[in-house]
C-alpha cells in the first residue's frame, strides 16, 4: 500500500503514481536492449560495410555493380518470385487445413498440430536431404511414375524442388496465425447467416474469409520474409542452377571474400523485402486500420 502523508490543511494525500508509459518502458527495456544488440547493431554494421571497398574506403560501386547488372536484377526477381509462390502455396494448403482444425476436438487438434509442427523439430539440413531422396531419380516419386509408364521429369535442382521444400518448411508459419484468426471468429455468425437464407459459400466468402484476413496477412508476411532470406533448403534442393539472393551473399562472402559486396546484396534484399511487405500490409488495411479482404 502506498504511503499516506498529511498536508498543511490536515487532509491526507497520496504520492503520485508512476505514469503507465514509464512503467511499460522500464518493463520493455530488457527486450529493447536484446533487440538492439542482436538485430539493430548487426544491421547498421551491414549497411556500413556495404558502402566500403575491400580496403575500407567509402564507395557506391557495390550498389552500382548490383543495380547495373541485369544478371543480378534477375536473381532478385527470381528470389521474390520463389518467395511469393511459396507464400501462395502455403496459403492454398494451409487455409483448408486451418479450417479443418477449427472444428475438431482438442485431442484431434493437438495431434494434428504436433504433425504440423514436426518439421520444425528436425534440422533444416535433414529435411532438405530427405526431399533430396524423395525427389531423386531413384526415389519413390520417380519409381511410382515409372511404374505407371510415365517418364519422370527432372524434379531436383530447379524452382519446383525449392518450392516443394520451402512449402514443407513454412507451412506451420502460415497455419498457426490462421488458426488464431479463425478461433476468434464468433461461432454464431455462420449459423445466423444460414438461418437468414445465406448459402454455405456465401457465408464463407462474406464472413469467414474477411474475418480471417488478419491471420492471412500475418502468415503471408512471415512466410514471404523467411523464404526470401532462406539459404539451406534452396542451396540443397536447387543447387547452383537456382539463382537466389542468399546463395550469392554466401558465395561472395566465403568464396570470393568480397564482404562489402555481399553486404550490399544482403541490404538490397532487406530493403526490397521490407518495402514489399509494408506495401502489402497497407493495401489490405482500411483507413481505420482494420484488415480487409478483396
Amino acid at each position: 500500500m502506498a504511503a499516506v502523508g498529511r498536508v498543511a490543511d490536515g487532509t491526507l494525500s497520496r504520492p503520485a503514481s508512476r505514469s503507465p508509459w514509464r512503467t511499460g518502458l522500464l518493463l520493455a527495456l530488457p527486450a529493447i536492449a536484446i533487440f538492439a544488440l542482436l538485430f539493430v547493431a548487426p544491421l547498421f554494421t551491414l549497411v556500413a560495410n556495404s558502402f566500403k571497398t575491400q580496403t575500407g574506403a567509402f564507395t557506391l560501386t557495390n550498389y552500382e555493380r548490383f543495380l547495373g547488372d541485369p544478371f543480378y536484377r534477375g536473381v532478385l526477381w527470381n528470389t521474390l518470385k520463389v518467395a511469393a509462390m511459396t507464400t501462395l502455396g502455403c496459403l492454398l494448403i494451409g487455409y483448408p487445413f486451418a479450417l479443418y482444425l477449427r472444428g475438431r476436438s482438442p485431442r484431434v487438434r493437438n495431434w494434428l498440430a504436433l504433425l504440423l509442427l514436426s518439421p520444425l523439430l528436425i534440422s533444416m539440413v535433414i529435411r532438405a536431404y530427405g526431399w533430396l531422396v524423395v525427389l531423386g531419380p531413384n526415389g519413390p516419386v520417380a519409381s511410382v511414375l515409372k511404374w505407371a509408364g510415365i517418364t519422370p521429369p527432372q524434379l531436383l535442382y530447379n524452382d519446383t524442388a525449392v518450392l516443394i521444400g520451402m512449402v514443407h518448411v513454412m507451412l506451420a508459419y502460415m497455419v498457426l496465425p490462421l488458426m488464431g484468426s479463425l478461433d476468434r471468429i464468433d461461432p454464431t455468425l455462420v449459423p445466423a447467416a444460414k438461418g437468414l437464407g445465406a448459402p454455405g459459400w456465401t457465408c464463407f466468402w462474406r464472413i469467414t474469409l474477411p474475418l480471417s484476413a488478419p491471420g492471412m496477412l500475418a502468415g503471408a508476411m512471415i512466410v514471404f520474409s523467411l523464404t526470401a532470406s532462406s539459404f539451406v533448403t534452396p542451396a540443397i534442393l536447387g543447387g547452383p542452377k537456382v539463382k537466389l539472393m542468399p546463395y550469392f551473399v554466401y558465395t561472395q562472402a566465403t568464396t570470393t571474400l568480397d564482404w562489402p559486396y555481399a553486404a550490399a546484396i544482403g541490404f538490397v534484399l532487406v530493403v526490397v523485402t521490407t518495402g514489399l511487405l509494408l506495401g502489402y500490409a497497407r493495401l489490405l488495411r482500411r483507413g481505420n486500420g482494420d484488415v480487409v479482404f478483396g
